[in-house]
């Protein structure tokens, strides 16, 4: 069993986010593991610890420069087999990476690794996008199966549940190969121990570029144009009740009806 597992190093800001014409300065920010990618990740080594074959595989992709490596020895740590790490120059040119274009490059690893499984998470929690497992499962023809809080394997089958709205689930049958997106609460990630942090300073990081993937290096080019970059304007105003918990109780049942919410 080969399982490929697509994960992100996501920014958080150590203070103030600040921002110049089109893009968020990223000077102040500190950098880890997408909390989604920690499910899909830890569900990854579940499947291959069950896994008879001994020659089980979990290989991790990440489209990042550099700066990303420490992060991604940290899913090595977990407990990931090998990783990969795709950048190239033209990538430091976009202002972001669109769904399409991430699910193209992985395309290409996919061929290379021929993974029998493919996990993401959900989202990422800085772009929150949600959509590029599925662009990936449409890329390279693979089933899919998005919000999968319960994943269970029999032979070619997979047996899992999705999460849907209103607190409803889905039990569906996907045969493999095939993407699935991981939801939070899926299992309980394990913490990378400190033999484990040491050993991953030994595992294969291989690093790909453009070139590495295709002919063509041309080919990976977003179809989404950046036009223009702004904080929200707010137009409600924020109004405080001064006084105890009933005096409070009061003004705001006043205004209420005021609004024609108090009933007849």
């Amino acid at each position: 069993m080969r399982i490929l597992v697509a994960i992100t190093e996501v920014a958080t800001p150590d203070d103030t986010i600040e921002f110049s014409d089109k893009s968020i300065i990223e000077s102040n920010f500190t950098y880890g593991l997408n909390e989604w990618d920690e499910y899909a990740i830890e569900e990854a080594i579940q499947i291959s610890e069950s896994d008879s074959d001994s020659d089980s595989d979990v290989i991790s992709v990440t489209i990042a420069p550099p700066r990303a490596e420490k992060t991604i020895r940290m899913a090595l740590a977990k407990g990931v087999t090998k990783a990969i790490r795709v950048w190239d120059p033209k990538l430091e040119l976009l202002p972001f990476l669109d769904p399409q274009l991430k699910a193209k490059i992985i395309a290409k690893v996919v061929s290379i690794v021929s993974p029998d499984i493919i996990l993401t998470g959900v989202q990422s929690s800085n772009d929150c996008w949600g959509s590029t497992g599925v662009a990936l499962a449409a890329e390279v023809g693979f089933n899919w199966a998005t919000l999968v809080t319960d994943l269970e394997l029999s032979g070619d089958v997979a047996h899992v549940r999705r999460e849907l709205e209103n607190g409803i689930d889905e039990l569906a049958e996907v045969t493999l190969p095939a993407v699935f997106t991981i939801q939070t609460g899926i299992n309980e990630p394990r913490y990378a121990s400190l033999r484990g942090i040491k050993q991953a300073q030994q595992k294969e990081l291989e690093v790909l570029s453009f070139s590495d993937l295709s002919s063509d290096p041309d080919e990976f080019q977003s179809k989404i144009n950046f036009i223009e970059f702004s904080l929200p304007i707010s137009n409600s105003a924020i109004q405080f009740f001064e006084g105890n918990p009933n005096e409070q109780a009061a003004q705001i049942a006043t205004i209420i009806k005021d609004l024609g919410f108090g009933g007849g």
